[in-house]
């Protein structure tokens, strides 16, 4: 099939990539016209393990471009994966997707063949109606619109998008198999598996493919991030009473997660969720709901556990050290979450923040990312690309990312360099034991 991407970021991207890998001839558009100058020269502007090595495997279907021009004419299918970015209210801002679709608008009048538009972007329940509406009241009638709702986990984009759990498709019957037809390869797990992205786990049968109304899956999305960023905050809450009563969460944790109707996925205690999914998703529909007349407490109370998440690690460094002013602090990780560059809701940011207003010395590190946290950190921060720089005369380091990068350090050898031997494990992802055993005073969250 012929299809277009409008929008390169980590969906667009990974979605134009897999479908031309697919066999299809793929054609990406984007207005930055660096980003496309990068993608031309076979270079990925984001860090997503396994992205740049599938993109060389497909280069001979795949297209990169900065208007708007005849691959509209010629597709089959169009997919929108803008950017829908907070406004302060937390409402989807949906400008880009908005102004994407009147762009294609003269295109679509001159096609006689019918087309599938699939809106791949995070919008309210109605967008695709609202959509649908303006392309009929243009007197479009040979296009239908499908919402198809991504699932991705930043870092492991490519191994979802491959082996994902399930697809959802919302929209009427022929658009709908117009997307089984295209998703065929995945459902039937058909292709010819990369060999640097390794699927999950085995299957035994066809992958899930899911056929509802466009409002469910709209809504389908929302849902499942919200429900998500619940169990991450409320087994912080349990961490928090784990520090108050002696117990240690990660033992619960493993208790509970054994449970089949509770499961161990993100049940992993630390300093709260980021990145550009879950903060965002959460105060969207958090607004949808408001605006519907309906007040939604559970949720609001998961985005006001997640906000105070963050600074805990504050709270416990005080706590060994009393205060901060002048002390060398090092930072273990800047980015969301390991796998990747992104530095969207990143929790280091407010925790940095806020030791430099304790008056700390702030040294930090990140495997990947020490050159991009420069726009994000005050200018007073020390960045370091040496590990062992930021340990040096340290009064205490935090972990703040958990890289496995940061669980193969000699321990042992940093602990020398340090002032004082004072690690707090704001991911709960080191060996306690053996950090205990070098002399080092170890705290995590909700740990015993």
């Amino acid at each position: 099939m012929n299809v277009v991407i409008i929008g390169t970021g980590y969906v667009g991207l990974t979605t134009g990539v897999t479908l031309a890998y697919l066999g299809n001839e793929v054609t990406c558009i984007d207005v930055d016209k660096d980003k496309i100058s990068m993608l031309n020269r076979g270079i990925t502007p984001i860090y997503e393990p396994g992205l740049e090595n599938m993109m060389k495997a497909a280069k001979a279907r795949l297209n990169f471009a900065t208007k708007y021009s005849e691959c509209i004419i010629n597709s089959d299918i169009i997919f929108f994966a803008v950017g829908t970015p907070p406004n302060e209210d937390g409402s989807p801002n949906l400008r880009y997707l908005y102004n994407a679709y009147f762009e294609i608008l003269n295109y679509l009048k001159r096609k006689e063949k019918l087309t599938v538009l699939v809106n791949k972007s995070t919008v309210p329940v109605g967008t695709a109606d609202e959509l649908d509406s303006i392309i009929k009241d243009y007197g479009i009638t040979n296009t239908q619109i499908v919402s198809n709702p991504e699932f991705l986990r930043q870092g492991r984009a490519m191994a979802d998008t491959l082996y994902p759990d399930r697809i959802v498709v919302g929209g009427n019957c022929e658009a709908v198999e117009c997307l089984r037809n295209l998703y065929k390869p995945i459902i039937e797990q058909s292709f010819t598996k990369p060999e640097d992205i390794k699927p999950p786990k085995e299957r035994a049968q066809d992958v899930l493919f899911l056929a509802v109304d466009r409002r469910s899956a709209e809504l389908a999305k929302y849902t499942a991030n919200a429900f998500l960023s619940m169990k991450i905050s409320f087994i912080n809450e349990i961490a928090n009473v784990c520090d108050k009563v002696g117990a240690d969460v990660a033992k619960v944790a493993e208790i509970i997660g054994s449970d089949p109707r509770i499961g161990k996925e993100f049940l992993n205690a630390g300093i709260g969720y980021g990145g550009s999914c879950f903060p965002k998703d959460t105060r969207a529909l958090q607004y949808i709901a408001n605006t519907k007349g309906y007040s939604f407490k559970l949720l609001s109370s998961v985005i006001e556990v997640n906000n105070d998440q963050r600074l805990i690690i504050i709270s416990k460094l005080k706590n060994v050290l009393t205060n901060l002013q002048g002390k060398k602090i090092a930072v273990m990780g800047l980015t969301f979450k390991p796998g990747t560059d992104d530095f969207r809701e990143a929790p280091s940011i407010p925790i940095v923040q806020q030791l430099i207003e304790e008056g700390a010395e702030v040294w930090a590190h990140d495997p990947i990312a020490i050159e991009k946290a420069q726009k994000f950190l005050p200018k007073t921060v020390m960045l370091s690309d040496s590990i062992e720089n930021i340990f040096i005369n340290a009064e205490a380091a935090i972990l703040l990312t958990e890289w496995r990068f940061y669980r193969e350090l000699s321990w042992n050898e940093l602990g020398k360099l340090m002032k004082n031997k004072i690690l707090i494990d704001g991911r709960n992802s080191l060996d306690s034991r053996s950090l205990k055993q070098l002399g080092f005073e170890y705290w995590g969250i909700g740990r015993k």
